[in-house]
Formats: structure tokens, sequence, C-alpha cells
């Protein structure tokens, strides 16, 4: 069976599409000596693995649990022969963390960035009916400190907060058909006051005379259409009668189709897409969705699986998690450390679960305490500034995204690297999330390190109420909560959140044999589900009852592998029932 079968771009799907996953070969290059030894030219490897998992998953039939610095990929791949004259895109969900693309030997792209899509032009390379050789080489080096791994371990064994690696091919690979002057893709932005979409266009060139139609659509009804010229300028606003807003009581989602046809009326592209016509802006010291307040009652997803490491299983382990999120209670997540999957986003999207994108900064010597000078400062800030600014861009027309969060918890300071040149970094990235989303409140920094924010937050794990309280509503000089006031440059009235809390770590009777050593925070564990509850509701009640506080995030869903202090195991147990757990989070 194919894994991974779905077709993994929701927001922007085409009918005309082929995909990739499934036995691939490879070999290892650990020296990076492979383009040497002429493997870019491969017409296949001698060992076997599953794409789209990463060679130190099981489930990728490889489970290297080393460090990996090179891998090739090669399969074959014979373009459909009915996509004769259309444009042939070669689609790559993720690659961690550096790719090269050989298409028949020759060198067809190069894209760095280990959380972010990126797509090759065929065109003209790829003929209809015929077999290619591919040839895809990943390199990755989590200890350099120029390139974000999130919580990947930069030590051989898993230990602490961080885990096992993802190296190579870690999402779906896809070939596709679209029109030779096609839509390339469409930035979409809910003008919720003026009940109206705004839509910005790009295409892979201009031809004359033809035309780009945008239709919206409320079931089978079209509800709003209209028809500008296909030029790389185009914008279009689309006022939408009696509007339904997008919310977590009911997320509607608008169908959209886009449709571009030449100078004679024929179609030559067609995409099929959706978005929720809902608003999200900071005011005073409260969240606001659709211009009312909201209180977020949001839970920690580290987004890892025993089996696939960063890659869901299956589609169905994606909308598990988030199901039973919801049934204990929480109105949404905080994706934390890693840059989630597309069809995550769809799921939440139609569910209506807010969430918070986040980048997996760690590992990067510009935001993490390292011995770097400015030279490897700068390096290190440019390929951060890149994938973020490739994320942001994927996934702006997903409602469901509140808020973006670049950066966890980052310390940096060095005699060489002076706090001054944190904070200029922070400003920047700051400033450049504004100029590619305007729409969206930035958190530049959770827990710590604020330096240019629309949100204020702090990290407190706590073993009681009681101490909480000391921690959230401090009596010091500063007036504000803060975790690291050397780092911060102020509080000035944001809305603030307890933004991490919990971690309490409780093994259920019937896993206990099972479970290898781990820890949670505090260095205590249950004894019961019931004492866990309890632990969690004083908590939960008493920042539901402080004034100024505008929500909180639980650590965690789920354990991952040693940290063991989620709602659920590794393997997806609940450790109570979710009626249970929603008496402490909707306390």
């Amino acid at each position: 069976m194919l894994p991974r079968p779905e077709y993994p771009r929701m927001q922007f799907q085409r009918k005309d599409w082929l995909n990739l996953n499934g036995e691939w070969t490879y070999e290892f290059d650990l020296a990076n000596s492979g383009e040497e030894r002429g493997l870019a030219k491969s017409q296949g490897f001698a060992q076997k693995i599953l794409v789209p998992f990463a060679p130190e998953t099981p489930l990728s039939g490889v489970h290297h649990l080393d460090f990996i610095t090179g891998i090739f990929y090669h399969r074959k791949v014979t373009v459909p022969s009915g996509w004769d004259g259309r444009r042939i895109l070669l689609n790559f969900g993720a690659v961690f963390f550096e790719a090269k693309v050989w298409w028949d030997g020759e060198e067809v792209a190069f894209h760095r960035g280990g959380s972010t899509p990126f797509s090759v032009d065929l065109t003209g390379r790829a003929v209809a009916g015929k077999a290619h050789d591919l040839v895809v080489e990943a390199r990755s080096d989590v200890r350099s400190m120029v390139q974000s791994n999130g919580k990947q371990c930069m030590s051989h064994d898993s230990q602490g907060c961080s885990y096992k690696r993802t190296t190579g091919i870690w999402q779906t690979v896809d070939l596709e058909a679209a029109g030779m002057v096609g839509l390339k893709e469409c930035r979409v932005v809910a003008d919720y006051d003026n009940q109206s979409f705004v839509f910005h266009p790009a295409f892979f060139g201009e031809a004359p005379g033809a035309t780009l139609e945008i239709q919206v659509r409320e079931g089978e009804a079209v509800v709003a259409s209209a028809t500008c010229a296909a030029t790389l300028t185009a914008t279009l606003a689309l006022k939408v009668p009696h509007p339904r807003d997008w919310s977590p009581d009911d997320p509607f989602l608008y169908d959209i189709q886009y449709t571009v046809r030449d100078a004679e009326g024929r179609i030559t592209d067609q995409v099929e897409s959706y978005a929720g016509m809902r608003k999200v802006h900071v005011s005073g010291d409260r969240l606001y969705l659709n211009n009312h307040p909201i209180f977020l009652r949001m839970i920690l997803d580290q987004g890892f699986y025993p089996q696939g490491n960063w890659t869901a299983p299956t589609e169905e382990d994606l909308l598990k998690d988030i199901l039973f999120a919801k049934a204990c209670g929480f109105n949404g997540a905080r994706l934390h450390q890693k840059v989630f999957e597309p069809r995550y986003l769809y799921h939440a999207d139609r569910l209506g679960y807010l969430v918070w994108g986040e980048a997996p900064c760690w590992g990067q010597g510009w935001c993490q305490t390292s011995p770097f000078g400015r030279e490897d400062f700068y390096e290190s800030f440019a390929n951060f500034m890149q994938e973020w600014g490739e994320a942001v861009q994927r996934d702006a027309n997903h409602p469901s995204i509140l808020i973006w969060t670049p950066l966890n918890e980052s310390n940096f300071y060095t005699f060489k690297n002076p706090i001054r040149r944190f904070r200029e970094g922070v400003r920047r990235l700051y400033d450049f999330t504004k100029a590619l989303d305007p729409t969206r409140p930035v958190h530049d920094d959770s827990g710590w390190g604020h330096v240019k924010t629309d949100i204020w937050s702090i990290h407190a794990y706590c073993t009681s109420a009681a101490e909480l309280e000391r921690w959230i509503l401090p009596d010091n000089k500063l007036g504000f909560p803060t975790v690291r006031p050397q780092y911060d440059t102020g509080y000035t009235g944001q809305p603030y959140y307890v933004d991490e809390f919990g971690g309490f770590r409780y093994i259920p009777p019937q896993c206990r044999d099972n479970t290898p050593e781990g820890w949670g925070y505090h260095g205590m564990e249950m004894q019961s589900a019931e004492e866990l509850v309890e632990r969690i509701r004083e908590q939960v009640k008493l920042m539901n009852e402080t004034p100024g506080i505008s929500g909180w995030c639980y650590t965690q869903l789920t354990d991952v592998e040693q940290e063991q202090n989620g709602l659920m195991t590794y393997d997806r147990i609940p450790k109570a029932s979710p009626e249970l757990f929603r008496k402490a989070f909707l306390c």
C-alpha cells in the first residue's frame, strides 16, 4: 500500500498529479564524496527505503540511529502520457536540511531549509510516457549551529528535551501537471470588516489575452465570482453577501475555484482551494477573533511519532491528535519547534482548531548560546530568515493559524555576540514577519527574550498553584512577569499568556512495565489519573480567574521518548479519559 497517499496541499489542489511516495533506493554519503563517486547519475542503489519516512525511523525500513550527514535517493519516474504540452512540476513537501535534485543526471534544483517545500519545473526535461531517473541528495549537520533543528538531538542519544533526528525526505514527493501559463500561487486575505476576500495571484508567466476566473462557493452555490487579466500585477477583491464567520464554534470554509483560460477561452489550468472568513487582531491587552476577545486554552504539541519521528504514519494519526485535544477541552495548540505539514493544518482549519505557527529554531547559533563570532552569527541568521519566510508564505492562507511564533526560549549571549546583536536579530525578524503577513500578531520569542512583540508570554513550570501564583504575578521591581529580564526590553501592555506550564509525569499502571526510564518536570510522578487531573485543575483555575491573563498552554499532548509529561503516552494511549481531563481544562 502506498504510504501517505493523500494529496498534500488541500489549499492548492490540482486533479492531475502523481504521488511518488513508496519504495526508493538509497546510499548513505557520510563523507560527502557522493558527487565525486558519480552517485548523482545513479540508475538505482543497492539498499531500499520507504519514502516519505526518514532513514532514522522504523517505518523507513532503515532505522539508522547514528548521525546521517548525507544520503542519496533514487527512483524511476514515468511521466503520464496525457501530460504532453503541460507544465510539469516536481514537488517536495520537505527535505531535511539541504537538497540537490538531479533529473537524468542533470542538476535541476538546490534548496536549503529542512521544513519548507520547494518545486522543480521540469518542463522541457520531463517527457510524457518516458521513464526518467530522479536522484535526490540530502545533507544535514545538526551540530553545525547554522541550521534549524527544532527538537532533534545534537548528541548521539536522545536526552532532555531533544529526540531522534529526521534526515532527508520526510514529507510527500509528487509530480503535477499545470498550465504553461498557469497559477503558481495565490495569497488570500479575509477582509472581515468589509465582508470580502482579497486575492493576490501569481502566475508562471503571462500570455496575451489570458484570464483568471475566481469563484467563491458556499456548498454548491456560487456566492461571488469575478474575472481579471492573468497578469503578474493582478489583484482581485470579491465581496461575499451575508458572510459566514470561521470560528472554533463554526469552522465554516468557503470553497474556491481558480480557472485560467487562454485568449480563446480554453481552460489551461484549474486549482481547487478554500478559505475562512475570519479576523484576528490585538487591542490593548486582549487578542480578538472576529472582533470578539478570545481566551486561549491550548496544548503544546511537538508533532513526534514513535514510528515516523517528524512524519505521521498516516493521515488518521494527524486527525486523532486534534480530536483528542478538542475532546479534552482545548480550543487549540501551540505547534512546538516544528513546521507542521499542510494536511495537519487542513484538519485544523475544518475542525476549528486554533494554532500558533512556530519555527524549529533550536540549533541556530544566532538565537541560542554558542561560541560563534560575527560571521557565523550572520550565516545562521540568514538561513533562519529564509526558511522562516518560506514557512509563513506556505501557511498564510490557513484560517486556523492565529499567531506567528518564530522563536522559543532564545537565550543568545556570548562574549563575541553581546545582547545587542540578539536584539537586532529579533527586531529584524519581527519586521520581516509583519511584512510577509500583516494580518496576524507576531510573538517574537515564546517564554522569554521579548524584544519586539505583539504577545507577551512566560513559561512557568510549578508544582502547585501557590508557586505558580508567585510566577505569574511577581512582586518585583520590574512590575511585569518575566523569566529572563536580562533579555527582555520591557512589557508594554500586550496580551499576556502563560504559554508553557504543567509538565506533570504520570504513567498509567498498565503502561509501566513497557515504559522506559524518563522524566517530567518537578522531579515527581503522579500516582493516579485523578491526582494528575487535580494538580492540573488547581493551576488552570488560578489562571482562569487571574485578571490580565489572556490564555495558557499546557505541556503537553503526548510523551515524546524520554520526556514523559504528556496527556497520552508516546504511542497515544490516553492517561485519563477526555471526560476526566475536561474537568481540569474547562474548570
